[in-house]
């Protein structure tokens, strides 16, 4: 089974170490994009002619959320989908230097109502546009929570079928919370090796005081040659289930498991 950050395949120009995005990615990563893709889609509700709106964020830095957020966009498009990748990391936005555009106008001059022209095509797909972060403001979280950001999403979403937003971390800065309020689900990125368990915890109880829709997490990084036994029991720890994407279950969900679980057993 493939995980969502095993890219082999990488552009010549690209520096070395650097992971891979679009149609640079290998078959497996390819495939792993189209599952989560396909869950998302069906996780969330038609919204009567306007798109949908997800944010992409993590626990903690450098889990992957930014390459994340790239290519579950790529893979919107490829589908035919008009979607739409905004960078709202605006303390240290990445998709930027990644895809190779420069940013000068963007999201934050949009907020503080400049008539900027700052919506470009990816270069990875037609129906893929992009929105830079802009100049980076000296109060992200208060521009982010304005009104003037539920303002240009709502307007964003009679435009896009889909919208993607990268966020930053959840349990270092407030913005991704702020914006929460704003959007029709959340995913969460979480890499192996590197996210722990109360990280993660921490940050499903932040969205949930905020009543964000989790829409589930995303675990990458995961080495497969290190057997079977050895990622059943990691996954078993975390409570999830499948390989690639996974849905979060509160505890009343949980309870409910092993309930059901004891009666098999009494049987």
């Amino acid at each position: 089974m493939a995980k969502l950050f095993d890219f082999g395949k990488k552009k010549k120009e690209e520096k070395k170490g650097a992971s891979a995005f679009g149609s640079f990615l290998d078959f497996a990563s390819k495939e792993a994009y189209n599952l989560l893709r396909t869950n998302i889609l069906f996780s969330i509700t038609d919204k009567e002619g306007k798109g949908k709106i997800i944010g992409i964020t993590s626990s903690i830095p450098h889990e992957g959320k930014s390459y994340t957020a790239i290519n579950l966009s790529y893979a919107i498009a490829k589908e035919g989908h008009k979607t739409l990748l905004i960078s709202a990391d605006m303390r240290k936005p990445s998709i930027e230097n990644t895809i190779g555009i420069k940013n000068q106008y963007g999201l934050s001059g949009l907020l503080v109502g400049k008539k900027e022209n700052a919506v470009v095509p990816s270069g990875l797909d037609d129906n893929l546009l992009f929105l830079p972060a802009g100049v980076i403001p000296p109060n992200p979280s208060e521009l982010l929570g304005k009104e003037n950001m539920g303002t240009l999403l709502d307007a964003f979403a009679d435009e896009y079928e889909y919208i993607i937003v990268d966020l930053p971390p959840i349990n270092v800065v407030a913005d991704a919370l702020v914006v929460s309020k704003y959007l029709d689900g959340v995913v969460l990125i979480v890499r192996h090796g590197m996210t722990r368990r109360k990280e993660l915890v921490e940050a499903v109880r932040k969205l949930n005081y905020v009543k964000a829709h989790i829409l589930g997490v995303v675990y990458n990084g995961y080495n497969h040659s290190r057997g079977k036994n050895y990622k059943g029991s990691y996954y078993k720890k975390y409570g999830y289930k499948n390989n690639s994407y996974y849905y979060y279950k509160d505890s009343s969900t949980k309870k409910k498991k092993e309930n059901n679980n004891n009666n098999n057993n009494n049987n």
